[in-house]
């Protein structure tokens, strides 16, 4: 049976390699739907290639071109963060892959969700500032949500639906990042070009300084209290440089299964896309005695204070979540720009969240409300 996509950022890292398991399986997929923010040459290629029915182009300065490209595709063009609403909305697919960048897929996975499709997730900020609602609306609509996500989508495969009265904890691992061993005078010279430069994964900048800093895991831990139905007190972080095991699960009886393999996302991706399906691909096995010693350490939270910023937001619940993320987004977007230290990223959060009166999240506009509140007051510091 062949599956439709939609590809909600399909010009990223994510969104290029989901169209790599697509051409590897062509006669299993259809491309309905791709997005894009503002790289129009990537888009245009991949349009021209799967001619999908629709594209959504999110930049006002890429409209021009992506009119032109809509036209020699045969494409109906959705434009702006609306348009990506529409785009899954007025569009038939089995799956909807969310590989957008921050708070902008939160709407358009909502709406998925409501239409009752599967939700191919590797946007962690839909669930780091909505978690509960998009949880709750998953289950009013019976709708999927399967983590594309290294991490979430071994713990997915150690579980192997068991629920959580098994799990004793959930281990979610981390590279490390650029800066592992690094102190907090060395990082306060450290340049955006360093902080780019990780050491096992190649992904996008933003998502790449927030594993820097490790805000990337302590988002993750919020993601795994909310896909698995498991208290953030029973997830834990260790750094494992070599990026080898992605993530592990300990039951009630002291077994832990962990999820190996190598450092690429189209096995993930793959096996959300089939899932629970396991399909034979062209990848080579793992060899393990090339490996080496695989080693592990606890985290340097006095160093990289984001992980513990992301656990307290996480137990104080409510509109929290959406300030952490939106302070975070604001300060990544200043330190990329040159505008900002390293040291400051975590600086500007804890502002944040120290400043915000918490309140219950249970509407959406309770959520935007937070998230606006939480940008205007990490501009102004």
């Amino acid at each position: 049976m062949t599956k439709r996509l939609i590809i909600l950022g399909s010009t990223g890292s994510i969104g290029r390699r989901t169209l790599d398991v697509v051409r590897d399986f062509r006669d299993r997929f259809e491309v309905v739907g791709l997005s894009a923010n503002t790289d129009i040459a990537t888009l245009a290629a991949q349009a021209r290639e799967f001619r999908p029915r629709a594209l959504c182009v999110c930049s006002p300065e890429a409209l021009s071109a992506a009119e032109d490209l809509a036209m020699a595709c045969g494409s109906r063009l959705h434009v702006g963060r609306p348009g990506l609403v529409e785009l899954v909305e007025e569009h038939d697919a089995d799956i909807v892959v969310v590989a957008t960048v921050g708070f902008v897929g939160l709407l358009p996975t909502l709406r998925a969700i409501e239409l009752g499709r599967t939700i191919a997730l590797a946007n962690k900020e839909v669930l780091v500032t909505a978690g509960d609602l998009v949880m709750e609306s998953a289950r009013a609509h019976s709708a999927t949500i399967l983590p594309i996500d290294s991490e979430h989508n071994a713990v997915l495969q150690c579980l192997n639906g068991s629920g959580p009265e098994r799990v004793r904890r959930i281990i979610l691992t981390a590279s490390g990042g650029p800066f592992r061993g690094r102190t907090r005078d060395e990082l306060a010279r450290v340049t955006p070009a360093e902080a780019l430069d990780h050491p096992t994964w190649r992904m996008g900048p933003k998502i790449t300084v927030d594993s820097a800093t490790l805000m990337n895991k302590g988002f993750e831990v919020i993601e795994g209290k909310h896909l698995f139905n498991v208290p953030v007190a029973r997830i834990e972080v260790v750094i494992h440089p070599q990026s080898i095991v992605h993530s592990m699960v300990e039951y009630v009886d002291g077994s832990i299964l962990a999820q190996l393999g190598v450092t690429d996302m189209y096995l993930p991706i793959q096996n959300v896309l089939f899932y629970p399906e396991r399909v034979a691909n062209a990848h080579p096995s793992l060899d393990f005695p090339s490996l080496g010693m695989l080693s592990f350490e606890s985290p340097d939270a006095g160093t990289f204070p984001c992980l513990r910023l992301a656990r307290e937001a996480a137990e104080a619940g409510g509109t929290c979540p959406a300030v952490l993320n939106a302070a975070n987004e604001v300060a990544v977007e200043r330190f990329l720009a040159g505008d900002l230290g390293f040291l400051r990223i975590p600086a500007v959060v804890e502002d944040a969240l120290e400043a915000h009166e918490c309140g219950p999240a249970r509407s959406l506009a309770d959520i935007m409300s937070a998230d606006e509140w939480a940008r205007a007051h990490a501009r102004r510091v």
